[in-house]
């Protein structure tokens, strides 16, 4: 836990979490659900350009699962199995991806080398209520970060779980850049990804991917609290006939996303 002199905004912790009308409603947006994915569901309605118009700041994928995408201030980045990174075409397609325009809440500064559990308990510290949707946005310098990233796939899809089952991790030392995305709560398993998911991307934006565990040499925790989410649904035939309620949608979610 942060004391309050380790929190950089003016309002503490503590206060936050007793006095609960002092939240600002701040919204988190959403296209598809986690669920729809995880069944196969690849192909969106949404552009990258009409995705940004929606929030400046998330992550998601793209048509055929085609790489990992993390979005920074407005720039929406692709990022491919090789660990490479280029720009994301505006018209190219999202299956599934969530944004928001980043207002910090609360902040904090990560000891010298963190480990992954060490800066997930710094956020515990500096969020009011695990009720609430949070983004995350981990700046700073990296001892080493670990990453995996989906590969584009063909039709027939197959389900998420066997596409990504012989994914390559790849390992990036002593480099600096951002670590983004959303700690989601439980009840939303199924429409999002319950906890943390987040994806790295350096600085120099020539590597990244979606993190499986890092370690921070030094940098700073900022979260955005999250009360509303908007939830945009395919108007699919493939989404339609979606299995979106699988009985080992917890098992899928934990083999897809943490490689367990």
């Amino acid at each position: 836990m942060t004391t309050s002199s380790d929190i950089t905004d003016s309002t503490s912790a503590p206060a936050a979490k007793r006095v609960s009308n002092h939240i600002v409603r701040h919204e988190v947006f959403q296209t598809s659900l986690m669920s729809a994915l995880l069944d196969g569901i690849y192909d969106g309605e949404m552009t990258i350009a009409e995705l940004l118009g929606q929030g400046s700041f998330g992550l998601g994928t793209f048509d055929g699962l085609d790489g990992e995408m993390i979005i920074l201030d407005g720039h929406c980045w692709q990022m491919r199995v090789d660990g490479s990174v280029q720009p994301a075409p505006l018209d190219a397609r999202t299956p599934f991806a969530v944004v928001t325009n980043f207002v910090t809440s609360l902040s904090a500064e990560v000891k010298p080398h963190s480990s992954r559990e060490d800066v997930s308990a710094l956020v515990d510290s500096l969020t009011v209520s695990p009720n609430y949707l949070y983004a995350l946005r981990i700046t700073g310098e990296f001892d080493w970060v670990k990453t995996r990233t989906v590969q584009l796939q063909s039709k027939p899809y197959p389900r998420m779980v066997d596409a990504t089952n012989d994914e390559p991790t790849l390992r990036f030392e002593n480099v600096s850049g951002v670590v983004g995305g959303f700690r989601t709560p439980v009840y939303e398993q199924g429409i999002s990804v319950p906890g943390c998911h987040v994806h790295f991307i350096d600085d120099e934006r020539t590597m990244g991917g979606h993190v499986l565990d890092f370690q921070m040499a030094k940098g700073t925790v900022e979260v955005c609290l999250g009360t509303d989410l908007r939830l945009s649904l395919p108007r699919t035939e493939a989404f339609e006939e979606a299995n979106l309620s699988p009985e080992d949608l917890h098992d899928e979610l934990n083999r897809t996303e943490s490689h367990k």
